[in-house]
């Protein structure tokens, strides 16, 4: 897919308005310092998870608004870092911390040039917390 941007400038009458059309980008790959970066990201993550859950006890009527808080506060961070063009997903899962193992997995169709992913895992006396954030470039 190709980008085109467009303005519609306006003026004082009918026979005034004009349309300027900018020519398409035909960006297929990311500019090098806007790519996904996994180090950078799981760094960002690992700061709100920490902020958001040092204290925090688990209380199974709580959980469903806290992940969804966390997964919007994540994703609103990492698109103030810059990553044009990248479409982020950010999955959050929270649980009791009960000594048990859980496996979580995932599978996507992509472009290894571009996309990219990172995962972070906090635990308390109460809870773990495992975010896993994908970066998927948008031609």
């Amino acid at each position: 897919m190709t980008e085109l941007t467009s303005t519609l400038i306006l003026g004082g009458g009918d026979k005034d308005k004009s349309h300027v059309a900018s020519e398409n980008t035909y960006i297929l790959r990311p500019i090098f310092q806007q790519r996904f970066r996994p180090s950078t990201v799981k760094e960002c993550i690992h700061t709100i998870l920490k902020e958001e859950l040092a204290t925090a006890q688990y209380e199974p009527s709580e959980m469903p608004a806290l992940t969804k808080y966390l997964s919007e506060s994540i994703k609103n961070k990492l698109k103030e870092m810059g990553f044009d063009r990248y479409k982020m997903v950010v999955q959050v899962v929270i649980g009791e911390q009960r000594g048990e193992g859980v496996n979580m997995a995932a599978r996507c169709f992509w472009d290894a040039d571009t996309d990219n992913y990172t995962h972070d895992v906090f635990m308390n006396d109460s809870l773990f917390c495992v975010v896993a954030a994908f970066g998927c470039f948008y031609y």
